[in-house]
């Protein structure tokens, strides 16, 4: 059984410090595509001139980057021309793993398409063939790369990449890094929920979605999460698409959205390193991303400059992640100020056993998030492929605030106290995010009388009360009338949980857990003025 505990210069030379202590590292990848059958106006030439348009611009601020090529986009000699030009110091060539019909053909499987890029999950995508044509693909993708660039490509991206295609890319070809999309619930078909939130993870053998905790366990290639998800939005309607791609007016296209994210990324508290992922696919065209690239460029350019953040390749982020961690680290992603009027705060916490998300709004904080990891479970497409548009990758749901609440208000742990024999929700101030050494992170919030503090380590949740809020608290796990949740039944050994046929709990190690029957699932009390708890796989 596994356990998991959740118990000027000086100016310049400052900030160069704090990158080295935590870096926050951006890669611009761009990934290509020749054949674009969703929109007539979106010509060959279209998609050509995006790209040469988005080279100008980050030549114009001397930034680097990633290119990433769909197959018909690597055959294509105007391309090949193009990125062959390109400084290979600055400049890195990989693969974007769509699958179009030139390449599934000539490795010898018959096409199933409406068209020659087709982008549902059973044609465009690994998920849709076996493991037996999966490695037909890839050698045939790789050998052709190889024939072009003089060597085979170092990194790999798609919005979703199963476990035997990523394995056997490393092993045969010894690939780096990997890349998949930012977590989301059925956009575009695609279902990637409960991971590792934002930077990279070493994969498990069995589940390129899952982290691996042992490395005896894990596929010694780091993925890194795509696309810069908003911390706070994203996540509170997994449906929408609030990210740093430059399309989206309302955030990546958004000149103040764009000044607020960098903000946070730079400036917040950081445990281990902060990752974000800028560029577009080229087919959303340069039109609709010219003016969100051209506020996102220069200060990526100025914010390199002063130090606060390091331009990479995805192959040289990959390199350095491998060098510097054994097993996937423990990192946050912290918002100490939101965008605009809004008081929102928050701190994803990531480990290679859990992730967690603690929300505060208006002086109110909840845990909206808790999944657990487990190497173990193999993802759906191991050995079998999906015969729909859609493909889904999980972890285990102990607290899951979007599927469970409402869409933009995500339920979850609530920190309650009891005042005059009814339950009230704690309110206090902003809370502070520190590091504690390499793998914990603290969020110290004051009350009324005290204060909270909530560490998170990579095998410890501990919330305590400190100099005594003088009420006596509590957390309720609160969802929305009608939700399927995971959760079972309150036992004497903990809350029992279940999730695509795989069972396992949520313990107090420190403190008591039982039912309420009064709105929320159950309740956790303290004992001593503090609440640990344990995951534990049954």
């Amino acid at each position: 059984m596994k356990k998991i505990v959740l118990s000027g210069f000086a100016l310049f030379a400052f900030f160069t410090f704090a990158a080295a202590q935590s870096p926050r590292i951006v890669n611009i990848v761009n990934f290509i595509r020749d054949i674009e059958p969703r929109d007539a106006n979106i010509t060959r030439d279209v998609l050509y001139q995006t790209v040469v348009n988005q080279i100008k611009l980050m030549k114009q601020y001397h930034l680097g980057g990633t290119f990433l090529l769909q197959y018909d986009a690597l055959i294509d000699k105007r391309y090949q021309d193009l990125l062959k030009t390109l400084p290979k110091d600055e400049f890195e060539i990989g693969a974007w793993w769509e699958l179009p019909q030139p390449l599934i053909e000539k490795a010898g499987i018959k096409w199933r398409g409406k068209y020659a890029w087709d982008w549902h999950s059973d044609v465009g995508f690994s998920v849709g063939y076996t493991p037996a044509e999966r490695e037909k693909i890839i050698d045939v993708y790789f050998a052709d790369f190889k024939k072009i660039f003089g060597s085979y490509p170092k990194s790999i991206a798609s919005w979703v990449i199963d476990a035997h295609s990523l394995n056997y890319m490393y092993d045969k070809y010894k690939i780096v890094a990997s890349a998949n999309c930012k977590d989301q619930v059925g956009t575009d078909g695609f279902t990637l929920w409960g991971g590792y939130w934002n930077q990279a993870y070493y994969p498990s053998r069995v589940n390129a979605y899952m982290p691996a905790q042992h490395k005896d366990k894990q596929l010694p290639v780091p993925v890194f999460r795509m696309l810069g998800s908003d911390p706070i939005r994203q996540y509170a309607d997994g449906r929408s698409v609030t990210t740093l791609e430059p399309v989206y007016t309302h955030a990546g296209g958004n000149e103040q959205w764009i000044n607020w994210f960098f903000q946070a990324f730079t400036s917040d508290s950081s445990l281990g390193f902060n990752y974000t992922q800028a560029g577009q696919e080229n087919s959303f065209t340069w039109d609709a991303m010219k003016q969100g690239l051209e506020w996102q460029m220069p200060i990526i350019a100025r914010l390199e400059k002063e130090g606060k953040v390091r331009v990479e390749t995805m192959a040289q982020s990959g390199a350095w992640f491998k060098k510097t961690y054994k097993v996937t680290p423990a990192t946050t992603f912290t918002v100490s100020k939101d965008l605009g009027d809004s008081n929102k705060k928050t701190v994803w916490y990531n480990s290679r056993f859990y992730r967690l998300n603690l929300l505060w709004e208006n002086g109110e904080m909840r845990i909206t998030d808790i999944h657990l990891f487990n190497e173990t479970i193999p993802d759906r497409y191991l050995k079998d492929v999906t015969t729909i548009n859609q493909s889904f990758f999980y972890t285990l749901p102990v607290v899951d605030g979007f599927q469970w609440g409402k869409p933009g208000k995500p339920e979850g742990f609530r920190l309650m106290m009891d005042e005059d024999g009814r339950k009230v929700p704690v309110n206090g101030g902003d809370p502070i995010f520190t590091n504690v050494g390499k793998t914990t992170a603290r969020a110290t919030w004051p009350v009324e009388n005290g204060s909270f503090i909530i560490e998170m380590s990579e095998n410890s949740l501990k919330i305590e009360a400190k100099d005594s809020p003088g009420k006596d608290w509590f957390l309720d796990l609160y969802v929305v009338d009608g939700a399927k949740t995971a959760f079972k039944a309150v036992t004497a050994e903990g809350a029992q949980y279940e999730f695509d046929g795989h069972a396992y709990r949520l313990s107090a190690t420190q403190g008591t857990i039982e039912k309420t029957g009064n709105g929320s699932l159950y309740r956790i009390k303290p004992k001593g003025q503090r609440i640990v708890l344990t995951l534990e796989d049954q």
